[in-house]
């Protein structure tokens, strides 16, 4: 942290603001010693986060376009994109080539028998009911 200064710079200093500011304001200049480096540290790591947020959105544009290179060099879009083009170019009006109606949609199924109960329905032929095993 305090590279600048080793140790002993670091005590002298404190003695010579002893001296200078006096025992009575000390604590205040420290306070606001700290306020200031408290600010500064908040400033950069500030700076820091902006920073490495930019460069984060950088790689993700990067990564975005190589996405966007694959997906224009993928052999099977130009596939895709061939077969499209050839079924435009094709007259569409045999009645084979029609779009199917839509199917009629499948009646719902009946609710399950709760317990203690049997449903009702159509019987069983004789040759449908499977003997009692021995």
């Amino acid at each position: 942290m305090f590279d600048l200064f080793s140790w002993s710079h670091i005590i002298i200093l404190l003695a010579a603001a002893l001296v200078i500011v006096g025992p009575k304001d000390l604590p205040r200049l420290m306070h606001m010693a700290g306020k200031w480096a408290g600010k500064a540290r908040a400033m950069a790591a500030e700076f820091r986060k902006s920073f490495d947020e930019m460069a984060r959105q950088a790689e993700l544009d990067e990564l975005r376009k190589e996405i966007e290179d694959l997906k224009k060099n993928n052999p099977i879009t130009e596939v895709q994109e061939e077969l499209g083009r050839a079924a435009d170019s094709i007259n569409l009006e045999g009645p084979n080539l029609e779009t199917p109606a839509k199917a009629a949609p499948l009646p719902e199924p009946a609710p399950e028998p709760r317990a203690g109960e049997f449903e009702i329905g159509a019987a069983k032929a004789p040759a449908e009911i499977e003997p009692p095993l021995p």
